[in-house]
């Protein structure tokens, strides 16, 4: 095949089947990175196929074949030499000792696979001079690589993500095989033609805009696809798959990217190889210098990742990306990404922080519950969830549970309200869904998880629904709406009472009046001053200021030790007036408040607390230095009002969305949990508001099934049913807490309105 030499700062592609042969061989991981760095900085756009092509043949030549049969070997051979570190570790051990050399990748070998590539392609019609992809070309670029496949599904298994293993054996998983779609297309010339990825899912977005989308691969176990379909239907059914329609849509750079965190550096079902996973992090590394990783969370929980096992970066941690992660898919895909926050949780977890990793599994669970559960499109995050509920969260609260610790999480409120968070995401993403969640598989270890934590501290967390946050807002807004009519009252009758007084026309209102008034203006008490002092002219002519040229105001009691001077100036009064009101204010502040707590249990209890120190301080200094106080620390603590920061550190607030845990709410914070009652109302079948005939009224009876059974746990009748083991137990207790609630609706109590039976029913 023909070859040029281009010079050191040329792009080494040119998108024509003619690659520059000066570049190879590559014999290193340093050949490797300087091949992508050339690419994604000079002015050509990178060619997807040649770089999947180089780093398919790499990962593969070192993770299957003779690279694999030696790692198993060694794994053996420590096994049987009892090699601790390596036979008892747990999760994936990182072979460090791979006796194969680092893959020479050759001029020829690549020229040769490329030209492969093209030769597949050549069927389908190449563009017209600044003419864009249709519908048409993509799916017959689809058709000519899927019909080019083996007949089988390799989703499951690994190292088929690169066009090395579709040129080299015609194999491919879903997201090769949407890349080979794109790389395709590259090649044949269309530039309108772009990858987009979910966090388990890839399809193909065209046009100008880049609003057409279709899909070119399949998803599931199965071999049907959709290709050629839009994506629209998925969005609409809410599932996760396509993320509400904001996924990662890729410029050029975020392909190579995608290419690259696309790498599998598994060696063997338990160990990976450390060779492949140091060229994936430096990979990584040039595409984050290069500003490629910005909008790609799942490239940056990746990256994360290495830097776990393996930190390389001076100073930027592993934390850093999980937290960049989270903040990119809050900024640029309105939070509806998961897996940052799974990234975060299980990173938390290893470091047994257990209140922080709590807290991201709870985010998670809040991003979850803005989709619908479809059973064949969410395998994958239904599985990451139900590991962290069933294993991950048990395991810290036995080894949590095993000692007595103040500063154990089972002490802990907040982490009892991100753990009832957690559930009620859940719980909601199960809502408007064909198939159920929340088996009883899921429902044991919730109960147990929250019988883990006492009734102190299950107290502590104030749970609302959304109905009352509903109602405080419209009472806020007509608080506020009277408050404004009040004001604009006020504001108007103060216009109407303005008057013009005097030969001066000054503006005399019925407030100034009002002070004025307390002056001695009687003619008794003018008639004796006036041998004493000289009389004021303004107040003869107009009316207005201080009889007596040198009086001083009178102070009224209590508002200041030092009267103020006043000055012949009209406008003294006022100003005056206004500072001895705001010193008064300022005195009121010094004052102490009562203020009333209502404890779990619904009792009150009373009493004093101080202004904080810094009030104090305040106010005492204003006081010294004769100055007024500022309006807003001048708010006196009433029976109704609590220190928020107390609060939010003591109790912490939570809101329930979902109608099963809104149907928990009494049961989670009663003092003895009724367990039976609690997964009885987790394992029912969640279509509550579903459209359906009869769904209603059957939800509304399992709700007053349970209602009966958690406000009669304490009765004789149903002493049975908190801790009910015998046979038929269950059946028991759901009959005698239908009959209970439907005796219920006619009276004040349960007990009162029971009829006496003579027989048995």
């Amino acid at each position: 095949m023909s070859t040029i030499t281009r010079s050191a700062s040329a792009s080494p592609m040119a998108l024509n089947g003619v690659i520059d042969a000066s570049l190879f061989p590559l014999k290193s991981t340093a050949d490797v990175i300087n091949l992508f760095r050339r690419a994604l900085t000079s002015g050509i756009e990178p060619d997807l196929t040649l770089l999947s092509i180089v780093v398919g043949y790499i990962e593969l030549s070192l993770t299957t074949g003779e690279a694999a049969a030696q790692a198993a070997q060694a794994a053996a051979a420590a096994v049987a030499a009892g090699d601790i570190s390596q036979a008892t570790t747990g999760g994936n051990d990182i072979i460090m000792g791979n006796s194969v050399p680092f893959p020479v990748v050759t001029h020829e070998l690549i020229a040769g696979l490329y030209k492969k590539f093209q030769t597949i392609l050549s069927v389908v019609e190449k563009p017209k001079p600044h003419r864009q992809a249709t519908r048409e070309v993509i799916k017959k670029v689809s058709d000519v690589i899927w019909n080019s496949l083996i007949r089988s599904s390799y989703k499951d298994r690994a190292h088929l993500q690169n066009l090395y293993s579709y040129l080299s054996g015609n194999k491919l998983d879903c997201f090769g095989v949407a890349l080979a779609v794109v790389a395709g297309c590259q090649l044949l010339g269309y530039k309108d033609v772009r990858l987009a990825i979910s966090e388990d899912h890839a399809w193909v977005v065209f046009g100008q805009k880049r609003v057409e989308t279709i899909e070119v691969t399949w998803h599931g176990k199965g071999s049907e696809d959709k290709r050629g379909q839009d994506i629209r239907p998925g969005i609409e059914s809410g599932s996760w798959l396509y993320l509400g329609g904001l996924a990662v849509v890729c410029e050029r750079g975020m392909e190579v990217a995608a290419i690259c965190a696309a790498l599998n550096i598994s060696l063997t079902s338990n160990s990976d190889c450390v060779e492949v996973a140091e060229l994936q992090q430096q990979l990584l590394w040039l595409l984050y210098d290069l500003g490629h990783l910005k909008r790609y969370p799942m490239a940056l929980g990746t990256l994360g990742e290495l830097e776990e096992i393996h930190r390389t970066h001076p100073s930027i941690s592993c934390e850093q990306l999980y937290r960049e992660a989270i903040e990119s898919a809050r900024t640029h895909y309105r939070n509806h990404h998961v897996y940052p926050y799974t990234y975060q949780g299980n990173y938390y977890n290893r470091l047994l922080k257990y209140r922080d990793a709590f807290a991201a599994w709870a985010n998670a669970a809040d991003v979850i519950r803005l989709y619908t559960y479809q059973c064949r499109d969410d395998e994958e995050i239904y599985k990451e969830l139900l590991d962290i509920a069933n294993e991950l969260i048990p395991y810290v609260m036995k080894t949590e549970s095993s000692g007595h610790s103040a500063r154990s999480i089972l002490r802990d409120s907040e982490v009892f309200a991100n753990l009832l968070r957690f559930y009620d995401g859940i719980c909601q993403w199960e809502e408007d869904s064909l198939t159920p969640i929340l088996h009883i598989g899921w429902a044991k270890p919730l109960v147990n998880n929250i019988t883990k934590f006492d009734y102190d501290i299950r107290s502590q967390v104030v749970i609302k629904l959304p109905e009352d946050l509903e109602a405080e807002q419209a009472k806020a807004e007509l608080a506020r709406a009277e408050q404004e009519a009040k004001e604009a009252k006020e504001s108007k009758e103060a216009t109407g009472a303005e008057a013009l007084e005097g030969n001066n026309n000054k503006l005399v209102t019925k407030e100034e009046k009002s002070k004025n008034s307390e002056l001695p203006t009687t003619l008794a008490d003018l008639t004796a001053a006036c041998g004493e002092k000289i009389l004021n002219p303004d107040f003869l002519l107009q009316g207005g200021g201080q009889p007596f040229a040198d009086q001083k105001q009178q102070p009224s009691g209590g508002e200041s030790d030092n009267p103020e001077l006043h000055n012949n100036n009209n406008n003294s009064n006022s100003n005056n007036n206004n500072h001895n009101s705001d010193k008064k204010e300022a005195s009121a502040t010094t004052t102490t408040a009562t203020i009333t707590t209502t404890t779990s249990n619904g009792s009150g209890t009373s009493g004093q607390l101080p202004v904080s120190s810094e009030a104090q301080s305040q106010v005492q200094a204003n006081d010294q230095l004769g100055k007024p106080q500022h309006k807003e620390a001048k708010k006196e603590v009433t029976s109704d009002d609590y220190d928020p920061f107390e609060i939010m550190l003591k109790r912490p607030v939570i809101t329930l969305y979902s109608q099963k845990m809104k149907g928990l709410k009494d049961l989670l914070l009663a003092e003895k949990l009724n367990t039976h009652a609690i997964s009885l109302q987790v394992t029912a079948q969640s279509v509550a508001s579903r459209k359906v005939r009869g769904v209603e009224k059957q939800s509304a009876t399992i709700s007053a099934t349970i209602t009966a059974i958690s406000s009669s746990s304490g009765d004789s009748v149903l002493s049975g049913v908190a801790g009910s083991g015998g046979g038929g137990g269950s059946g028991s207790a759901v009959t005698g807490g239908a009959s209970l609630a439907s005796s219920s609706l006619g009276g004040d109590s349960i007990a009162a309105s029971r009829p006496k039976r003579t027989r048995r029913e």
